[in-house]
């Protein structure tokens, strides 16, 4: 055999990984960037700006968008969310309970809250409510509507949360309780329920966030000018300056609230993950 036939012939170098990880990311970038150029190019921006980010139209939103809107905004959220806490709570308990009918009943509940739209529920308390009472007003007039209605929808979410979080709990917690004389009740209100609620502070702030949305149906409640929310009020100015800068200013006013919370979320996720670890 010749020393030329001998001669080994060089290998075809391909990409490695990590350069094919680079390239498709590169190409994915690319795209992407693309794709917001020929959107920003395209777009009637002078059409956008006469139709939705007209100066004038917004500045007279100030201060009723903040010290009105959103201060019910964040009232109605807040009661909903109490309420949901608190019924939450109980058909966690219910739902964990050894006794076969509040089993049923909480899961029963769960299964109808968590399926209906909310806004069903803001009618049924609107409109059916009154019908089967006649001459019934529920305390806090539409303030107490409004947390009734979201926190029955925020309870059937809540209650599995919390279930979930109390489970989460290692059994010895309540056999180390039991040991030293708390009784079961005790045991759960002093033990168990407190390192749950720091096992879902995340998903709970989270429900926090998708009930401050919520909100906005309240009004298919019927609320007086005084009672308006950042929705029913932005619609109210589009309506009447045929503009949908309101629309967009309530918009933004959401955000102001529901940006700052996403990042506690993340946070404390990133927190508990931490104590995981």
């Amino acid at each position: 055999m010749t020393a030329a036939g001998t001669q080994l012939q060089p290998r075809k170098k391909g990409l490695t990984r990590r350069q094919k990880r680079s390239l498709s990311r590169g190409i994915q970038y690319a795209v992407f960037l693309a794709a917001v150029i020929a959107f920003a190019v395209s777009a009637d921006w002078g059409r956008l700006k006469n139709q939705f980010a007209q100066a004038d139209i917004a500045d007279q939103m100030f201060p009723d968008v903040i010290t009105l809107a959103l201060k019910n905004t964040v009232l109605y959220t807040l009661s909903g969310f109490v309420v949901g806490l608190v019924l939450g709570m109980v058909i966690a308990l219910m739902r964990l309970s050894s006794v076969g009918p509040y089993r049923w009943f909480a899961g029963v509940y769960i299964e109808i809250f968590r399926g209906l739209p909310a806004l069903l529920i803001f009618i049924f308390i609107g409109v059916a409510v009154p019908l089967a009472f006649p001459g019934t007003e529920i305390i806090g007039g539409t303030y107490g509507k409004v947390a009734l209605a979201l926190g029955l929808v925020a309870a059937a979410y809540m209650a599995e949360t919390i279930r979930a979080g109390i489970q989460a709990v290692p059994k010895g917690q309540m056999e180390a309780a039991r040991s030293l004389g708390f009784s079961p009740a005790r045991a759960m209100v002093s033990i168990i329920i407190p390192q749950a609620f720091r096992i879902i502070l995340p998903p709970l702030t989270n429900e926090l966030v998708l009930l401050f949305k919520d909100s906005s149906l309240v009004l298919f409640l019927g609320v007086t000018l005084e009672e308006r929310e950042l929705s029913k009020y932005g619609r109210d100015l589009a309506s009447t300056t045929a503009n949908s800068t309101p629309i967009l200013v309530a918009g933004l006013c959401y955000l102001l609230v529901t940006i700052p919370l996403g990042f506690v979320v993340r946070r404390m996720e990133a927190k508990a993950q931490e104590a995981v670890k």
